[in-house]
């Protein structure tokens, strides 16, 4: 088994491996825009004949309430039933998470889990700690809801001062908001 980092030439062997195994499926117009985005931080498994049993997508993206500060999302998880139990699921989220972590500041990784997924949401909750942030309602497409579920990796950079800093400049009265991290 070997596992490495993803690459452009892999698109149509993972996209494969996601349409054999997952309900939900990109375009693959998708794939090849995170692979040339963020190229660092999506990993596939491959057996000796090079084809792709498992592989984790991932971006990374703005958090909704602070946008300055950037947050990991694995979009797509995904290990052919052959080749689960062997922990190749937990490997490639702890590689892409390692490499967000080193390749970007990153506060958090957030992804979205379906609801009756239990051995998903066991792998997230109990191997990865990962936390519910929120629950989803119709979220994908086939109505089902979703776990929204986040692993902080350090607590929110952003502390809300409320600290003024005035000033004159010319004759007008300047007022600057500072915040501080």
């Amino acid at each position: 088994m070997n596992i490495r980092r993803a690459e452009p030439k892999d698109l149509t062997k993972i996209q494969q491996c996601n349409l054999h195994n997952l309900p939900e499926n990109y375009h693959m117009k998708f794939w090849a825009y995170s692979f040339i985005t963020w190229p660092e931080v999506s990993y596939l498994a491959e057996d000796s004949s090079g084809r792709v049993v498992g592989y984790v997508l991932s971006s990374i993206e703005p958090d909704e309430e602070f946008p300055w500060l950037q947050v990991g999302h694995v979009n797509s998880l995904s290990v052919l039933r052959t080749y689960r139990r062997l922990g190749l699921a937990k490997r490639l989220m702890l590689l892409s998470q390692k490499a967000m972590i080193d390749s970007y500041k990153i506060e958090y990784i957030q992804l979205h889990v379906r609801k009756s997924n239990r051995a998903a949401f066991s792998l997230y909750s109990e191997k990865l700690g990962f936390k519910i942030h929120r629950k989803e309602v119709g979220y994908y497409g086939d109505g089902e809801d979703a776990y929204s579920m986040r692993i902080v990796l350090k607590p929110r950079s952003l502390q809300y001062v409320d600290k003024y800093d005035i000033e004159f400049l010319d004759g007008l009265l300047i007022v600057c908001t500072m915040y501080f991290w």
